[in-house]
């Protein structure tokens, strides 16, 4: 793992996206999906993040779906089941231990030929490149976008999802400028560490963020869902130089600023103003909740990358 490599990696993303975008315009990767009556995900670390929010978005759509971990012990395959195995790798220990009780599953994988794509139906290509610094930032991005690819397929939404994809590239370019990092970077730094809050549409955000944080840095961090939060964070505000990233955009913001202002807390938010918040990171299209899903862990990521280079 390499601070300046990752660095790299994710000033790459813009690229990238166009680059799955193009991909996308010519072909839908799931066309050759037969009926489904259920989905099941299966993933570990950013690879679940990114399947929770999926499965979310598909029940919603009234579509039986769930995200497990690949380590659980699996359920009972039943026919009309789509087992979808995410593995950036390929090669996770807990997906591969999994399959055997899933033959024919879909794999989702960023290398060709890895060890998840053996027995699978169709293999889905993550083609998020080579992530040279050891941390999983564009695959995860991928993994999103790949899963609303999915969900396109069968909800039968017809969104423009290659449009989608050249606006989070745009949003991408500019948080890569950088210009909100001397104001909000200070803010949030603190030994006591970074906490990020977002609402259960986008919790893969605050997962992913917290993740990125102790990858890179290796400093304490955790993530919340926002209605939850009052119920199970509220706590360390009393005890803790407690400083967080907010992704707006849930009924219950107000309820976590009440306490984050009573306690004399920091919140900066990302994609939105909050009142009572000490700063807002802003950019490109921040108003499109997808594109804020696919966008809005570059500024963890871009957070981690400085702290991970001063050591």
């Amino acid at each position: 793992m390499d601070p300046a490599l990752f660095r790299s990696d994710i000033e790459a993303k813009p690229e990238s996206m166009r680059t799955l975008a193009a991909e996308l315009r010519g072909a839908d990767p799931f066309t050759r999906l037969q009926a489904v009556e259920r989905v099941v995900f299966l993933g570990m670390g950013s690879s679940r993040y990114a399947a929770t929010v999926a499965a979310h978005r598909l029940r919603r759509a009234g579509i039986d779906a769930v995200a497990e971990y690949a380590s659980a012990l699996p359920a009972p395959a039943r026919a009309g089941t789509l087992v979808v195995a995410i593995s950036a790798t390929g090669a996770s220990r807990e997906v591969l231990d999994a399959l055997p009780a899933y033959p024919g599953h879909v794999a989702l994988t960023n290398v060709a030929g890895s060890p998840v794509t053996e027995g699978a139906s169709l293999v889905v290509p993550m083609l998020a490149g080579e992530e040279k610094g050891g941390v999983a930032c564009r695959s995860f991005q991928h993994t999103l976008a790949l899963l609303l690819a999915l969900e396109n397929r069968l909800t039968g939404a017809g969104r423009d999802l290659p449009g989608l994809l050249e606006r989070a590239a745009e949003a991408s370019e500019d948080l890569l400028e950088g210009r909100w990092l001397a104001a909000a970077g200070p803010l949030l730094d603190s030994s006591d560490g970074l906490y990020a809050i977002a609402p259960y549409e986008r919790i893969s955000s605050a997962e992913q963020s917290a993740l990125m944080v102790r990858e890179g840095p290796r400093r304490p961090a955790d993530a919340c869902e926002t209605g939850d939060w009052a119920h199970v964070d509220v706590y360390l505000t009393k005890t803790r130089d407690y400083r967080a990233l907010l992704f707006p955009g849930s009924r219950y913001d107000a309820q976590v600023m009440e306490w984050i202002n009573l306690r004399g807390s920091t919140v900066v938010t990302v994609g939105g103003q909050v009142r009572g918040a000490r700063a807002a990171v802003r950019y490109r299209h921040d108003t499109d909740p997808d594109v804020a899903l696919l966008t809005e862990t570059l500024v963890a990521e871009l957070l981690a990358a400085t702290w991970w280079s001063r050591g």
